[in-house]
């Protein structure tokens, strides 16, 4: 099998862009924010599973007897473990908001981003169909000069009209 081509080197710069970005966000975290990542990062994986069955395992064993090489601390029904457990429960819980929030506000930013970019990209769009148009009638192409869609298209978009729109149709369902 060949090996696929290289991306275009348009690409290759968002690629780049979208690193930078990526990589600010990251750097902006405060200490707190990077340890509860940390943490988050590790509670979302079999590692800390794993961790948890052999511990749970172990406690059961030795608080059950049947492993003597240690004394039993905890007998059943295991109330120490039930609190400890608790315990971390909520702080893992907390831990795991910290980075939901810190994803929420990261992918509030990007949103902002990207509707900048589309509402740019909407305005360029705008003016190319103008200038199609203006170069259709130029030409004599009438099939682009008078097109009803086409001038339809080439009008300002009011975004605020729009939003307005579909709030109001979401709203009245």
């Amino acid at each position: 099998m060949a090996p696929a081509p290289p991306p275009p080197k348009a690409a290759l710069e968002n690629i780049r862009t979208v690193a930078e970005l990526e990589r600010e966000v990251r750097d902006r975290r405060n200490p707190s924010e990077r340890v509860a990542h940390t943490i988050a990062g590790f509670v979302g994986s079999i590692p800390f599973v794993i961790v948890h069955l052999v511990w749970f395992a172990l406690w059961v064993l030795i608080n059950s007897r049947v492993w003597s090489l240690v004394p039993p601390f905890d007998p059943y029904p295991f109330v120490l473990l039930a609190l400890i457990v608790s315990c971390e429960a909520v702080l893992l819980t907390t831990f795991v908001l910290i980075e939901q929030n810190h994803m929420s506000r990261s992918a509030d930013h990007r949103n902002h981003l990207n509707l900048q970019i589309d509402l740019l990209a909407e305005r360029e769009i705008t003016e190319l169909l103008k200038l199609q148009q203006l170069i259709c009638k130029r030409l004599g192409i009438r099939e682009g000069a008078d097109d009803e869609e086409i001038t339809e298209m080439s009008e300002t978009t009011a975004v605020e009209t729009l939003a307005s729109e579909v709030q109001q149709r979401i709203t009245s369902e």
